[in-house]
């Protein structure tokens, strides 16, 4: 890939609290996630700010924009008020299992806490979008796994790139 191609690649982070969205305390995993895609030549804004509520909402917004890569951060819990899952499943043409399985493992090495994350990966449209814990080590190992197979993963989302 190209200098150019690079930095052509959109990304959008959304942060899905909604104590963070009224102020009651400061996120501090969307700003991780922004970090590791500009180092990695997205162009990306400041995270978006949701509370759980919106998360559908907000989802469906964002998607419009088309950008190439979408993650989320927070809402894949069991509390009563989180639902990033169930909103992202419902946007997704096709999902992309192994991307969670491989977060769960991971984060099993770490805390058992890690299997009770029910966040999904998939493709809508043309958009990769990866469900995050809203764990900075949740964060960590999420970006992790996509590190080494990005750039084939949006390759192959706009119909390029070896399927080797």
């Amino acid at each position: 890939m190209t200098p150019g191609q690079a930095a052509a690649r959109s990304a959008t982070v959304l942060v899905v609290s909604t104590r963070a969205a009224a102020g009651v305390y400061a996120d501090e995993t969307g700003p991780i996630i922004r970090d590791w895609l500009i180092a990695r030549g997205f162009a990306t804004a400041e995270p978006i700010i949701a509370p759980d509520a919106e998360v559908a909402e907000v989802l469906r917004a964002t998607l419009a924009l088309a950008p190439s890569l979408l993650l989320t951060t927070g809402g894949t819990g069991l509390s009563p008020d989180d639902r990033t899952p169930e909103a992202t499943a419902a946007v997704l043409d096709r999902e992309i299992p192994g991307l969670m399985e491989e977060l769960r493992r991971r984060g099993l090495a770490a805390t058992p806490m890690a299997l009770l994350t029910r966040g999904v990966a998939g493709v809508a449209g043309r958009t990769v979008v990866m469900n995050l814990p809203g764990s900075r080590g949740g964060v960590r190992d999420g970006l992790a796994v996509l590190d080494p197979i990005l750039d084939h993963l949006l390759a192959q989302v706009r119909g390029a790139g070896d399927h080797s």
